[in-house]
């Protein structure tokens, strides 16, 4: 076993082509065997194992800065930089993180889980290193995935790069089968061409003497920079990169370690912006994968023999996306002017059968939130009504526009605000905690959390009703098996599903049903508190949230998001009672399963029940 004997980058440097090539096998072979155990995005990361090899190779690792954007890809590296004696505690609490991190190891320059930052964040260093003495110059590298073009800030992080002219390579790794047929022998041929040291050499030479010898300005001039421009647009394909300043240089083979480290070599010993660009093949090396990447980009349990996913025991129950999902398909049957919107995650926010039924009314914008939500209000404008799907952690790329092109001209465009609070084990990149908070404070807009199946049915109905800018949240979890809304939603009121006295228990979302436990718990200590379903994080409609609280002298508040700013401060803001809150504290959530994190923070039954007890006793 080769990988056995990997304690340093420096063993990589020692090995034979062949020899790395079997590190590549068995590197997947350790991969396949982890995430089918604790899931993770496998797909990108089999795809990646050349080329992170080849990189570590030729760098000189941690002193030269390798950034991954997006970090999903990066599992290859984190087994050679001495953590494949822990890579079984991938994504669990306490355990290696899914994505780069910067607390875990010195070769993670970046905690990284969103896209299209990598390029701005190289120029950043770049630009850092060179007003440092010379002795300490390192060598930037980004490594970008075809997605992260889709992010505008990718280009603006090109388009600098290209003006300041610094020393970075980028290395723009795709997997599309449309750029398939640029990989053969013409290809690597004109690339191991443009990438000779001679050829580099000869080609400066001749622009050092065309420049000294012929007047700038003159036509011979102009007629050679004419034939040039001619050439590349007919040899190389990166004439885009290519006209933002970057040598390019590819496409190339991106699983051939053959080709990939001497041109590497070659690169790196050239100064200025360079752009390498590799095709390589998602899921590269398990069959499973191959065959279907998008399912095995994020996967669950699975079996190694078929790829099939390990089925819990309990039958399967609806997810709040499944929920929307099938709501949205059914409204827009009867509306027409119902259209969708999702930012590369038609599978994950529910839409792809809303894609599947209306193609033409959906629209799938890549990796571009920002866009997404600003193309959804001139969609508005122009009379339709949008509902955008986005991940919680990924709205956060689209604030601006959510208060200058929805919230300021009050447009009715709908938020379906997915994974909202604790998502699990892809950790602190993408829990989505702090929707609420960043929401609560904007005019025009309605917020909502579903406690249930009917909930969210109820509110996306309302949403569509109303013309104005909604945000509806829901968790990555299952809805709760039996119906907990029981009464017409209204707005800006909440639902009491239990009477009381003493005590009244505000709950969100998903942590209705906690509440509800929490209760039953409590009532065995003669403890009964008023439960409400508070439907409502904005507006909150004063005499009915007060009428609520009508026989307590103490209110607790649960929220799955940071409690800080949250919905139980805006609860404060208007009741005359004590509030107390339970929520996440005022810090990055690390990864770990949902239940456990739950837990972990107090949002489980027995925690809200200890807490209602511990506050009760406070205040006697």
């Amino acid at each position: 076993m080769i990988l056995e004997k990997i304690n340093s980058i420096e063993d990589i440097k020692k090995l034979s082509p062949e020899s790395l090539a079997l590190l590549a096998e068995e590197v997947r072979q350790r991969m396949v065997e982890v995430v089918s155990h604790n899931g993770g995005h496998l797909a990108s990361s089999l795809g990646a194992v050349e080329l992170i090899i080849a990189l570590h190779f030729c760098l000189n690792t941690p002193r030269d800065k390798i950034i991954f954007d997006v970090g999903h890809q990066a599992y290859a590296h984190k087994i050679l930089t001495g953590r494949n004696n822990r890579f079984n505690t991938l994504r669990q609490y306490q355990g290696l993180s899914g994505f780069p991190c910067r607390e875990e190891s010195e070769f993670d320059v970046f905690t990284s889980g969103h896209s299209s930052n990598a390029v701005s964040q190289a120029l950043g260093l770049a630009c850092a290193r060179d007003m440092l003495p010379v002795q300490d110059y390192f060598r930037v590298v980004a490594v970008i995935g075809d997605g992260s073009l889709s992010g505008g800030l990718c280009f603006e992080g090109l388009n600098n790069v290209g003006h300041l002219k610094k020393d970075i390579l980028v290395i723009l790794n795709t997997n599309e089968l449309s750029i398939a047929p640029n990989v053969g022998a013409i290809s690597v041929y004109l690339n191991k061409i443009i990438s000779l040291p001679i050829y580099n050499r000869f080609r400066g030479n001749l622009e050092s003497f065309i420049n000294s010898r012929v007047p700038k300005g003159g036509r011979i001039i102009k007629l050679a920079n004419r034939f040039e421009e001619g050439l590349k647009g007919l040899f190389i394909p990166g004439m885009l990169f290519e006209e933002l300043g970057f040598r390019y240089f590819g496409p190339l083979d991106g699983h051939n370690l053959n080709v990939l480290i001497p041109t590497l070599k070659n690169i790196l010993s050239f100064k200025g912006p360079r752009f390498l660009h590799i095709i390589t093949k998602k899921g590269k090396g398990y069959p499973p994968a191959e065959i279907d990447p998008v399912r095995f980009h994020g996967v669950g349990s699975f079996n190694i023999k078929d790829g099939s996913p390990v089925c819990p025991d309990q039958p399967a129950r609806k997810s709040y996306t499944r929920v929307f999902s099938e709501k949205l398909v059914e409204l827009a049957a009867k509306d027409k002017k119902i259209v969708s919107i999702t930012a590369a995650m038609p599978e994950g926010t529910g839409l792809d059968k809303f894609r599947d039924l209306y193609p033409a009314r959906f629209f799938d914008v890549g990796i571009a939130e920002a866009h997404a939500v600003c193309f959804a209000a001139g969609l508005a404008a122009g009379g339709f009504k949008p509902v955008v799907a986005l991940y919680s952690t990924f709205l956060q790329r689209a604030y601006d526009q959510v208060i200058e092109e929805v919230c300021l001209q009050n447009l009715p465009v709908v938020l379906c605000v997915d994974r909202a609070g604790i998502v699990g084990e892809d950790g602190k990149t993408h829990q989505g905690g702090f929707d609420i908070n960043f929401l609560r404070g904007l005019p025009n807009l309605t917020i909502m959390a579903p406690a249930d199946e009917e909930d969210l049915k109820r509110m996306l109905e309302l949403a569509l009703s109303l013309d104005k800018p909604v945000a509806i949240r829901y968790p990555r979890s299952q809805v709760p098996v039996s119906q907990i809304s029981k009464t017409k939603l209204e707005m800006g009121k909440p639902e009491v599903l239990r009477e009381g006295r003493g005590l009244a228990i505000f709950a969100l979302g998903s942590q209705v049903q906690a509440a509800i436990d929490a209760a039953d718990i409590l009532a065995k200590e003669n403890i009964f508190p008023t439960i409400i379903n508070a439907r409502f994080v904005k507006p909150l409609d004063d005499r009915a949230f007060k009428a609520a609280t009508k026989n307590c002298q103490l209110v607790l508040t649960v929220e799955d998001g940071i409690a800080s700013g949250g919905f139980g401060s805006a609860l404060a803001e208007i009741l005359d009672v004590e509030v107390a809150k339970i929520g996440l504290p005022d810090q990055f959530i690390p990864h770990g399963k949902r239940e456990l994190l739950l837990s972990l923070y107090g949002l489980d039954a027995q925690g809200i029940a200890n807490r209602a007890k511990k506050e009760l006793l406070k205040n006697g």
